[in-house]
């Protein structure tokens, strides 16, 4: 049988080159401040994997994305098996975009900090006397650059997206940007709609984007789960202080509180964060993870 090492580890993900296709696994590890945490979360690598196939398969009328099969029988022998079962989607390759794609239809975060010191977020003006997890008029496009691990990505302007892109494709930064940023909104408005009638809102979320053998754009990584998104109940939703969530900002909260942490967690935070991110994939799917 032939053994198989990772080309790629990202703080989460590890991904492995099968030939024509990749395999992105979703390891049970969690990350908070772009630190990797010293616990697993178990089960966490399906709930990311499952979600994201569900929202793939909701969106593919917007546009393509990178998922070929989550059944690890259509995986090389190496991954048939317990390790990989659930957690590990088989992807086309893309040569990936060097943009994080962040769309935040609620303010809050980096951006509830922002505002209240200069009234933008990420250079962006929005309406005066906003008040903390507001909803926005109108879903704004933020994005960022993308950073090794360690590193922080950095909030930039449009205009820079258009720059860095233009770089890497010269002759198609405008064209890459535009469509980026169409692609981001279209993708966060339908399932942020399609969320709230499961009781779920969708304050930000971030896309990460590739272009295919024809140079097709194409959506890739994740999409949509408790890692890259904050989750709110829609029950007892209240602007004016911060909500409670389905995804790791409950981890967050507990770090900031514990700085002498380490950033080990205790059990108790572990279980309750597994939790919330089952209860959010059976109240968006219907489904529940065991």
């Amino acid at each position: 049988m032939q053994e198989f090492s990772p080309v790629k580890e990202g703080k989460v993900r590890e991904i492995y080159d099968v030939g024509e296709n990749l395999i992105m696994v979703a390891t049970d590890r969690i990350s908070a401040f772009d630190v990797i945490l010293k616990n697993k979360i178990v089960k966490k690598g399906e709930v990311l994997t499952r979600m994201s196939k569900f929202w793939f398969d909701l969106t593919k009328d917007i546009l393509p994305n990178h998922m070929v099969s989550m059944d690890v029988k259509d995986m090389p022998e190496y991954f048939q098996n317990e390790n990989f079962d659930g957690n590990s989607m088989l992807c086309k390759k893309l040569t990936m975009l060097p943009i994080e794609c962040i769309v935040r239809g609620y303010i809050t975060g980096s951006g509830w900090a922002s505002y209240k010191e200069n009234g933008t977020v990420c250079g962006i003006k929005l309406p005066e006397g906003l008040k903390e997890c507001d909803k926005l008029p109108e879903p704004i496009y933020t994005p960022s650059t993308k950073a090794e691990i360690g590193d922080h990505d950095e909030n930039i302007s449009y205009e820079k997206s258009i720059e860095v892109l233009e770089k890497q494709f010269p002759g198609h930064g405008e064209e890459y940007a535009k469509k980026l940023s169409d692609y981001t909104i279209a993708l966060y408005k339908k399932c942020a709609d399609y969320a709230l009638t499961k009781g779920i809102i969708i304050a930000d979320t971030k896309f990460e984007f590739g272009l295919d053998e024809n140079g097709e754009i194409v959506l890739g990584d994740e999409m949509l789960t408790p890692d890259s998104s904050r989750f709110w109940p829609v029950e007892g939703y209240e602007p004016g202080k911060s909500q409670p969530s389905f995804d790791k900002q409950f981890v967050r909260d507990w770090l900031k509180a514990n700085p002498e942490s380490d950033y080990n967690l205790p059990q108790e935070v572990i279980d309750k964060t597994i939790d919330k991110y089952k209860e959010a994939y059976f109240l968006l799917t219907g489904e529940k993870i065991q």
